[in-house]
């Protein structure tokens, strides 16, 4: 995988777009034969423990319809105004929503095995990843974009606390800001993960969204070690002992064009646009949760016109 600064490559996407977000083809390109929703999995906490639990999990506990154009507010009977990522359903479980733009590399992989299957240039394509993620470019700014917070271990070395919840340590290590220390500072280049030249370069800009383009093969993507080959992989964050780690492309689609997977950053739930064979495989697969839509599908919040 390799930069690309030549950001024509991703043109085509843009004349099969919306001005608009009516409709998902907003971030969704048009004139494919079928589209299919793979929904995000959401989580689940009893008094025994906590597991990934379906969309069709949460209907059932909450005794409301599973249906292609589900939204998750609905789906968990989120009263106006309420807050809707976590809720407790009437067998007293709490069941917390599904993240939004992003997937586990497996999920992934399930995913991209379908779509190697389905191009004529598996080992060609382009994976696009949203540019504003934090830390990803570098900027001019008066403060870095993020800092470490280092745990002293039982040993006395630095490292990751064991006793503490991983992901939330990840979210402080990766996320944390400091405006006040540093108010008078004049703005100084700020590096990102990606290296200065990919940060100044210039990006795919489709409506609401710019990203910086990659070559990748889809059909590397079908290994969930693909990280350790992305070039956006987050150096920083593992010399601070994080594990490998990459947010995964927000677009890829095959040099021939044959299909686009699109994971935009405020859905909980990823699009393929292909064949209806593609489609069709990917809604069969037992590891994945997903169904058909039509196109001009309204994937808001306020959609779901069945669970109201």
């Amino acid at each position: 995988m390799e930069w690309i600064a030549d950001v024509s490559r991703g043109e085509w996407l843009r004349a099969r777009l919306d001005g608009s977000f009516d409709t998902m083809h907003g971030v969704v390109p048009r004139g494919f034969a079928a589209y299919a929703r793979v929904f995000h999995p959401a989580s689940v906490r009893s008094q025994y423990d906590d597991r990934p639990a379906t969309w069709s999990d949460a209907a059932s506990a909450f005794g409301t319809i599973m249906h292609p154009l589900a939204q998750w507010q609905s789906l968990v009977r989120t009263p106006h105004e309420e807050q809707w990522h976590t809720r407790n359903a009437p067998d007293g479980r709490e069941f917390s929503a599904p993240m939004e733009g992003e997937i586990e590399p497996q999920m992934l992989a399930h995913i991209a095995a379908h779509l190697s299957a389905h191009t004529g240039t598996p080992d060609d394509g382009v994976a696009a990843v949203w540019s504003g993620y934090g830390g990803l470019l570098g900027f001019f700014g008066e403060t870095p974009a993020r800092t470490f917070i280092t745990f002293q271990g039982d040993d006395g070395e630095p490292g990751v606390n064991p006793g503490a919840d991983a992901r939330h340590e990840q979210m402080l290590a990766r996320s944390i800001h400091d405006p006040f220390n540093n108010v008078f500072r004049k703005p100084t280049w700020q590096p990102g993960i990606l290296p200065d030249e990919v940060s100044k370069g210039p990006q795919l800009e489709l409506p609401g969204r710019e990203y910086v383009l990659f070559s990748a093969p889809p059909a590397a993507f079908a290994d969930p070690n693909w990280v350790l080959d992305a070039p956006w992989r987050d150096g920083p964050g593992e010399a601070h002992g994080f594990p490998p780690s990459a947010q995964h492309p927000n677009i890829v689609w095959p040099a021939d064009h044959a299909w686009t997977m699109v994971s935009e950053i405020d859905f909980d739930s990823t699009i393929v646009a292909g064949s209806a064979d593609l489609v069709a495989a990917i809604c069969a697969d037992p590891r994945l949760e997903a169904e058909p839509i039509p196109a001009d599908a309204d994937l808001s919040w306020r959609a779901d016109g069945i669970n109201r």
